[in-house]
């Protein structure tokens, strides 16, 4: 399923450090975390979406995710702005 909702979202932000800054600046609607991601590095991501209201989902793994993305590498957090 939030394989889904990445295909059809219009904007993607791919990555830790690139979503924990797009979290920060207000404009991320939903967040996917890979369940297979390391919880160091994602741990960050999720207790500022807790803060900031934001909806979290988790996808079954970070190459699926990746995928989802259009990328042929696994990714470990996207970001959903618009």
């Amino acid at each position: 399923m939030s394989n889904e909702k990445v295909k059809q979202a219009s904007e993607v932000i791919i990555g830790i450090k690139q979503t924990v800054k797009a979290l920060k600046s207000g404009i991320v609607q939903e967040i996917i975390v890979a369940k297979d991601a390391d919880d160091r590095m994602t741990e960050q991501i999720i207790q500022l979406a807790l803060e900031k209201g934001v909806r979290i989902e988790f996808a079954d793994s970070r190459l699926k995710l990746g995928k989802a993305c259009g990328i042929n590498v696994g990714a470990a957090a996207v970001a959903i702005t618009g």
